[in-house]
């Protein structure tokens, strides 16, 4: 994948970025987990998530947040990571401003960074937010929530108990007007090591669906209850 250094709040910002296929390509920017636990941009998962997205057609950004690899800056308890994904999403929209769509994603901490830019960005359409840190951080800023969304959490995780995660997928999926997919993946550790495949079959399942127009949608569910009469 293509290196490249974009301007952040707090200096040069590194990435990785894959170009969507069409014109109009949807845009999907992925989040890695906390800089000072060892998250960078390479971290499996983030990396899994780039590849099921550039895979589905999405021109697809991963980055390093400020002070982890190249990126300039220092750790900054998440204000200035948020501020670093707002970054990356202009980036991202300038370069594909006739993007069909906006997704975000996120794992652990950056997980919690995207919900937040998602609150922030009313242009955002999507998101998958694995293992969300709902033990860690208080999620209580979605109220409510503006987007549908997949939450995936490892059923063995224990440094975000699975628990916790199912708890902020059934409050988020009270609100009206959205739907909240929730997958637990039985088995699976905070880091799913011998369970990124299931990790990403999910996701890739929830994007080729959700990519699916409403109207077409529609047409099937309309077309299946001419079958069944």
């Amino acid at each position: 994948m293509p290196e490249i250094i974009f301007p952040g709040p707090d200096g040069r910002l590194e990435g990785r970025y894959s170009h969507g296929p069409e014109a109009n390509a949807p845009i999907a920017l992925i989040l890695h987990p906390h800089p000072l636990y060892g998250g960078t941009m390479n971290n499996k998962v983030t990396y899994n998530l780039f590849h099921v997205f550039s895979k589905r057609g999405f021109s697809v950004l991963r980055f390093n947040f400020r002070g982890v690899g190249r990126s300039q800056g220092t750790f900054d308890n998440g204000i200035g990571e948020l501020s670093d994904a707002a970054s990356a999403l202009d980036y991202l929209q300038t370069h594909n401003p006739n993007a069909a769509a906006v997704w975000i994603a996120g794992f652990s901490f950056g997980a919690w960074i995207a919900m937040q830019l998602l609150m922030r960005r009313p242009e955002i359409d999507g998101f998958i937010a694995v293992a969300p840190p709902a033990n860690m951080y208080d999620f209580g800023f979605l109220a409510p929530c503006p987007s549908s969304g997949l939450i995936i959490q490892g059923s063995d995780d224990k440094i975000v108990p699975e628990n916790d995660s199912a708890k902020l997928s059934q409050r988020l999926a009270l609100q009206k007007g959205i739907k909240i997919d929730y997958k637990k993946v039985q088995g699976a550790d905070h880091f799913f090591e011998g369970k990124l495949d299931e990790l990403t079959a999910a996701a890739d399942k929830y994007i080729k669906v959700s990519l699916v127009p409403t109207s077409a949608r529609a047409g099937k569910g309309a077309a299946a209850a001419q079958q069944q009469n």
